[in-house]
C-alpha cells in the first residue's frame, strides 16, 4: 500500500510559532519503503490567508490564533478578536480536514467558550483550540498532530484494503464462475470440435468451406487448451489452500505444546 507523506498546514503570522511547531514535532522512524523520514511536510501560509484554504492540499492545519490580542487595540479589540477567530474557525471547518487551533496562554475564556470551565481546549467537529500553555504548547500540538495523522493514515489503509478487498472479490466471483462454466463450455467445445472434423474430412467440399471449418478446428483446440489451464489452476489452488490450512494447524500445535511444556 501506498506510504504517501503527510502535510501539515502551519497557519501563521510569526515566524517563530511555525518554528516551534517543527522543533517540537515527535521524531519517529520512516517506513522502510518510504524513501523519507518520519516527519511530514510543513507548508507555512500566513493567517490572513485562511479563507482560501483547501482541504485537499493539505491533511492537518495547525494554526496560531493569538493574533487577536496582539493585534487589536482600543475599545472593539474584543469584538475584532472574537470576529477574526469566528472567521479562522469557520475557514478550517469549511476545509473539511482536521485542525488545531492554539490561543495565547492569556485567552479570556468568555471570548472563546461559553463554559469557562473547558479553558484548556475545546472540540469543534474536526477543529480542535488549545490554549497556549507556556513552554508546553509546541509539544502537545506535535504528539496531539501525530495522532491525528496517524488516524488518518489508518483510516486511509483502511479504504485502500477495503478497495482491494472488492476487487479481489469480483474476481474471485469471475473466476468461481468461469470453473463452474468449465463443464458446460468444454461440452460445446467438443461439439464445435467434432462438427469442425467432420467437416474437414467431408470430400467434395469446396476449398473456402474447408478452410473455414479447419479455422474452427483450430480455435476450438486452442479454447479447449484454455479451459485445460483452469483445470489446472483449480487444482493448484486447491492444494495451495490445503497446505496452508496444513500449516496454521502445525502452527496452532506447536503454540499448545510450547503452552504445556511451560
Amino acid at each position: 500500500m501506498s506510504t504517501k507523506r503527510p502535510t501539515v498546514l502551519i497557519l501563521a503570522s510569526d515566524p517563530a510559532f511555525a518554528r516551534d511547531i517543527s522543533a517540537a514535532w515527535p521524531q519517529e522512524p520512516a517506513p522502510r519503503s518510504a524513501t523519507h523520514s518520519g516527519r511530514p511536510e510543513f507548508v507555512v501560509l500566513d493567517q490572513g490567508l485562511s479563507r482560501d484554504l483547501e482541504g485537499g492540499h493539505y491533511d492537518l492545519a495547525i494554526a496560531d490564533a493569538s493574533f487577536d490580542e496582539k493585534n487589536t487595540k482600543g475599545k472593539n479589540s474584543q469584538a475584532l478578536g472574537r470576529d477574526r477567530h469566528q472567521v479562522l474557525r469557520q475557514s478550517l471547518a469549511a476545509a473539511r480536514k482536521p485542525a488545531i487551533i492554539i490561543h495565547s496562554e492569556r485567552i479570556h475564556s468568555e471570548r472563546i467558550y461559553s463554559d469557562r470551565s473547558l479553558n484548556f481546549y475545546q472540540l469543534h467537529g474536526a477543529v480542535l483550540e488549545l490554549r497556549r500553555e507556556s513552554g508546553l504548547w509546541p509539544a502537545i500540538a506535535g504528539l496531539v498532530g501525530r495522532e491525528i495523522l496517524r488516524r488518518i493514515q489508518a483510516e486511509s489503509r483502511a479504504r485502500e484494503a477495503g478497495t482491494l478487498s472488492a476487487a479481489a472479490q469480483a474476481e474471485a466471483t469471475l473466476g468461481r464462475y468461469m470453473i463452474e462454466m468449465r463443464t458446460n463450455v468444454n461440452n460445446a467445445l467438443t461439439t464445435v470440435l467434432g462438427n469442425a472434423e467432420l467437416m474437414v474430412q467431408e470430400p467434395g467440399l469446396p476449398a473456402n468451406v474447408l478452410a473455414e471449418a479447419d479455422t474452427i478446428r483450430n480455435m476450438a483446440l486452442r479454447l479447449h487448451e484454455v479451459f485445460q489451464r483452469f483445470s489446472s489452476l483449480e487444482k493448484e489452488l486447491r492444494i495451495e489452500k490445503e497446505l496452508s490450512g496444513a500449516v496454521r494447524e502445525s502452527g496452532k500445535k506447536a503454540a499448545h505444546a510450547g503452552a504445556g511444556r511451560s
